[in-house]
């Protein structure tokens, strides 16, 4: 304690600046504006190259008077305060500590603020914040791209690796590096097989100029050839747990991850799920517990977001009572879950861009957007839980449940296909007994989702909770559309099983599915945006003549 003191003393002796902020807080302290505070001095102390920013309750700013504070006047309120600030921070990120003194007779409290992640400016409720001296402002969009741009200056995954060379790298992980080579650049395909490894390897950008990089050695290295990123460390630990969390099987799988990862898939058990939905049939719906693309894409995901600096392994824990998680260090560069399933779009940057880069060449990564997204619309297809993502402590750590949890939340996606993934997100968080807010719980008790009272909420079934006026119920449904991403899996299905299509062709297909709101002409314009969508998305291409085939 005494430490912490000396501390508060060469604090108070400072005056006010971008890192340290006095307030005398008597009795009480708007949240809202002490998250906003957390945000800017946390976006400063980053900007300063420190590691911690200050916020001093009890403590006048102008005199330094020390004249004590009654502020959340108990540990457990403090603890709490610390959870409820993370709910609404970019990767969940709170004060590191919050210190409880005694000065001369009087409570002092110091909130202790780490500095910002590299290349991770943190937001308050999807806003960024910073200071001007001692005004708490906007954050300059200066200080703002020169904290984004940190991660791409310092990309460890581009690193070139002095000592190594081409015989460290495994002969089956390049040979299969060139089959998914070609996959995802069909315009190469007669050319790849003509390349000598050095130079597919540059074309696959995995290496720089003939040059081994930290990203060639993770996604191709000999097993033995890990030692050439030391200290860090590039294994994958599948793991198999009991129902009461006991380990009762394991692995670790090390380089080449190319090769690795289809021998971590195969440690999981995949089995079969029945279960009856339609109340008039006693024919069962059978399918696999989880959807492969749903494990590729999050084990995937660990391997193009982890950090590797941390020198820590990437988790696949597998639970008996049909779970699977998913853990990676970094934090999580979006704000949100929900931002990335409401923007659906590629993010701005990577942790390691350069490694990114390489798995997308390889097939194993689209760097396009929608992955998290299509991971979500999969459990809903199946009416399984949303899949769960913990951001806390420096990590990622991803959910994946293989069954359905509570027959109402299954019934009501079942029978209401017009519900969005926000809805649905929302509608999880209550089968898991997860609290909502005010707004939402007006929601979902507006339609009949829910009874209870907060916070003993659970999920009501209803066939209809629209309107009691049965046309107007039909009505409602015939005039919701779905959202474009179902549309332009449509498209894609279409072409993938005739291998062209015309546009005529994709509008006949789509005019019955699109909403009734919609007039012919607004839905052929909608036809063609799709279309352009996609063409962006180097998902399709144009072969003239209102002729359309895969890219």
């Amino acid at each position: 304690m005494d430490d912490i003191e000396n501390i508060f003393y060469n604090l108070i002796n400072h005056f006010e600046n971008e890192i340290i902020e006095f307030k005398k807080a008597e009795n009480n302290f708007d949240f809202d504006g002490l998250g906003k505070y957390f945000s800017a001095l946390s976006n400063e102390a980053n900007i300063r190259n420190t590691r911690f920013a200050w916020i001093i309750f009890g403590v006048r700013d102008k005199s330094r008077e020390v004249i004590g504070t009654s502020f959340k006047n108990s540990p457990e309120s403090l603890q709490k305060l610390k959870h409820d600030l993370a709910q609404h921070t970019t990767g969940n990120n709170t004060f590191r500590e919050i210190f409880d003194l005694k000065i001369e007779g009087k409570r002092v409290l110091l909130f202790q603020i780490p500095a910002a992640p590299q290349g991770i400016p943190i937001a308050w409720k999807g806003h960024y914040y910073g200071r001007d001296g001692e005004s708490l402002v906007a954050l300059d969009i200066s200080k703002y791209d020169e904290i984004r741009t940190q991660s791409r200056l310092q990309d460890w995954s581009a690193n070139v690796i002095k000592d190594a060379n081409i015989n460290d790298l495994d002969k089956n992980a390049i040979a299969k590096a060139k089959i998914e080579f070609k996959k995802r650049n069909p315009k190469y395909s007669k050319d790849v097989d003509k390349w000598s490894d050095i130079v597919f390897l540059n074309k696959a950008k995995l290496t720089k100029k003939g040059e081994i990089t930290n990203a060639c050695v993770i996604l191709l290295g000999k097993e033995e050839s890990e030692f050439l990123i030391n200290p860090s460390v590039a294994k994958i630990r599948w793991n198999l747990r009991s129902v009461d969390n006991q380990d009762k099987d394991f692995e670790i799988f090390s380089i080449p991850f190319i090769l690795t990862v289809d021998s971590v898939f195969s440690k999981i058990r995949n089995l079969k799920f029945r279960y009856l939905l339609n109340e008039k049939s006693l024919f069962p719906e059978e399918l696999l517990r989880y959807e492969p693309f749903n494990i590729r894409e999050l084990l995937h995901n660990c391997i193009a977001h982890q950090d590797y600096t941390k020198c820590a392994r990437i988790d696949v824990v597998e639970f008996e009572d049909d779970h699977l998680v998913f853990s990676n260090y970094g934090e999580f560069i979006p704000q949100t879950v929900e931002s990335v399933i409401n923007n659906d779009s590629p993010e701005e940057y990577y942790r390691n861009p350069f490694l990114v880069e390489a798995m997308r060449n390889l097939n194993m990564i689209d760097t396009q957007g929608g992955g998290i997204r299509k991971i979500f619309n999969f459990q809903r297809s199946r009416l399984f839980p949303m899949p769960d993502y913990d951001l806390s402590n420096g990590k990622v750590k991803a959910t994946l449940t293989g069954r359905i949890v509570d027959d109402n939340f299954a019934q009501i996606l079942y029978n209401n296909p017009e519900l969005s993934l926000l809805d649905i997100m929302l509608l999880d968080k209550v089968q898991k007994r997860q609290n909502i807010s005010t707004e939402e719980y007006k929601k979902l008790k507006r339609h009949g989702f829910i009874e209870g009272r907060r916070p003993n909420l659970y999920l009501s079934y209803k066939i209809s909770v629209l309107s009691k006026d049965e046309k107007l119920k039909a009505e409602y449904i015939k005039n919701k559309s779905f959202d474009d991403s179902h549309f332009k899996e449509l498209i894609l299905s279409y072409i993938k099983t005739y291998s062209v299509a015309s546009k005529s062709e994709l509008i006949r297909l789509l005019s019955e599915k699109l909403s009734d709101s919609l007039t012919e002409e607004q839905k052929i314009k909608k036809v063609t945006n799709l279309l352009s969508s996609l063409k962006r998305e180097n998902k399709i291409r144009n072969l003239g003549y209102s002729k359309w085939g895969l890219f």
